[in-house]
């Protein structure tokens, strides 16, 4: 199989190719793994970031991760407290799965008790609200669709005090967003997409992204889908409007096209004669949305990343991924000196997009400050096998774009969405992710950590598969957190093949985060959520003996 042969010329390559850079971030050291899995084997673990909260009020955080159970770890040890069946509750026993776990775990008060709650999507449409024992909250579960909902987030929309759950699902038609109320009952203006809403389809990643658009105190929803569309809405599901350059039209009306006057037009051609202008589009079934202040100027940017591609093939032919910004009103960002209303083209082609011999990467963008300057970068994994950082001026920096792919190893492999961090707290961020590898290969992802400029500092392989899987991996977005009560930080994955794993960080007593898990926090919203949770469900932006995510 050549298992271990391929492992090490891999990372020789590797050394010799690319100098490591200089920094005082020590080496992660593997603290256990395996954890949640049966006596020989695990489930096959997805997309869904773990979440870290004291959720039994004993001083010490517990991981709450899930593949297709739900599994709550002790976290010095990853020892299994509970688990829970996908669908169910700790009051059934004997019962099957009802299906994987695609979007992260949500943590946090949904109903304004003053208690955590554990909030879950799964394939079969099943959505769950569980007290932070294990057991469904009142109204729970609910099932709005069949098919397998993909996103998952929470936020108080309407600022009464309780939060709504967002779900999205993988759907085949243009209704693919239910909002739904703390006690399970659906909201008043949804689901959507309706008559007069735009255009729209499945949402196949966790895409959406909250935020207060307006300024009002109500957060606004933000559905890229399969389609090159963009819906958005108001908490009341009313659709959110555009600039006067797009003739008043609402979001989910306005095509997202390569370039600016043939969006603005309304229409291209797609005909094989014409030039780019008239048959580059971006397609967002797998791209999510974020939200941050990029430029540091007091008002919220929306930052997609796409499947830009060839409308005038047949099949459509991918060309690479597309990085957007965008204004509230839907117009493109350009601000501060900074243009985006031309777009980086040509980012990389696509090396493979069959899942048949490796699992999809998806493109979703994290934006945070890199390099100290108060202006935020756009870093996205890709399917051209690299991670990408672009700056404001549209370029990538130092030695980004990064490549996870080696041609000379003849092996593919793919990068999990990044989490970021000062862990030295020098005032330049790091850039850790996972990867995973192809399917057959009897190899396995590494844990990566990149400087700010996008060099190795360290890169160490995942542990192998645990029983007879025959790759391994990670295709969710890692967590870091303090979870055994020390001053350091801990990291988090939840692996394809061997069950959840941590990895102690020494030395970052002091560190601060940037993005601290899968979709920037544990509301899972598309933006950077400073916050500590604890039993009694206080959440601050202050910083603690165990922060998960920095002011």
């Amino acid at each position: 199989m050549f298992r271990y042969p391929l492992s090490i010329l891999f990372l020789f390559l590797m050394a010799i190719n690319a100098i490591p850079a200089t920094s005082a971030v020590q080496q992660p050291v593997l603290k256990w793994e395996n954890a949640g899995c049966y006596n020989s084997w695990c489930e096959t673990g997805w997309y869904s970031s773990p979440a870290v909260a004291d959720l039994d009020d004993d001083g010490q955080p517990e991981i709450i991760a899930s593949a297709y159970s739900i599994v709550v770890l002790d976290g010095q040890t990853g020892a299994l407290q509970w688990r829970v069946a996908s669908g169910h509750d700790r009051a059934e026993t004997g019962v099957d799965n009802e299906g994987r776990t695609w979007p992260g775990i949500v943590v946090a008060d949904v109903d304004g008790d003053g208690l955590l709650e554990i909030v879950t999507a799964h394939s079969g449409g099943w959505v769950s609200v569980y007290d932070r024992s294990g057991y469904f909250e009142a109204g729970w579960p609910q099932r709005p669709i069949t098919n397998e909902l993909r996103g998952l987030a929470v936020a108080d929309l309407d600022t009464d005090g309780t939060l709504e759950i967002v779900v999205t699902g993988a759907v085949g038609s243009g209704t693919n967003t239910w909002v739904l109320e703390h006690d399970g009952a659906v909201r008043p203006g949804w689901p959507r997409v309706g008559d007069g809403d735009g255009y729209a389809y499945g949402v196949f990643n966790d895409n959406a992204a909250i935020a207060d658009l307006e300024g009002d105190g109500n957060s606004e929803v933000i559905i890229p889908s399969d389609v090159h569309y963009i819906c958005a809405y108001q908490d009341d599901g009313t659709p959110l409007s555009t600039h006067s350059i797009y003739d008043d039209r609402i979001w989910g009306q306005v095509g997202v096209w390569e370039s600016l006057s043939t969006e603005v037009r309304g229409w291209g051609t797609c005909s094989q004669g014409d030039g780019r202008a008239e048959r580059n589009r971006a397609n967002f079934a797998h791209g999510p949305a974020a939200v941050a202040d990029v430029d540091g100027n007091g008002t919220l940017e929306i930052v997609a990343a796409g499947n830009t591609y060839d409308c005038a093939a047949n099949p459509y032919a991918s060309l690479y991924s597309g990085v957007f910004i965008f204004n509230p009103d839907r117009s493109r960002f350009a601000s501060s000196g900074f243009d985006w209303t031309t777009v980086p083209v040509d980012t990389g082609s696509p090396l493979i997009e069959d899942y048949g011999v490796i699992e999809s990467v998806h493109p979703n963008p994290v934006v945070v400050d890199l390099d100290g300057d108060l202006r935020k970068e756009i870093l996205f994994p890709s399917y051209d096998g690299r991670m990408h950082a672009f700056w404001l001026d549209k370029t990538e920096h130092g030695n980004w774009p990064y490549s996870i792919y080696d041609a000379i190893e003849d092996l593919y492999r793919f990068a999990s969405e990044p989490i970021v961090a000062d862990l030295d707290n020098d005032g330049l961020a790091e850039v850790i992710f996972t990867s995973w590898v192809e399917k057959g290969s009897y190899e396995t992802g590494w844990l990566h950590i990149l400087d700010y400029q996008g060099t190795p500092i360290h890169e160490i392989p995942l542990p192998d598969a645990y029983g007879s899987p025959d790759w391994n991996g990670a295709m969710a977005t890692p967590t870091l957190a303090d979870i055994d009560g020390d001053p350091d930080l801990e990291l988090v994955i939840n692996t394809a093949h061997s069950g959840v794993v941590a990895y102690d960080f020494p030395g970052t007593a002091s560190a601060r985060i940037l993005w601290s898990t899968g979709r920037g926090g544990y509301r899972r919203t598309g933006v950077a959520e400073p916050q500590i949770l604890f039993a009694d469900g206080f959440e601050s932006g202050t910083t603690s003996a165990w922060v998960l995510s920095a002011p």
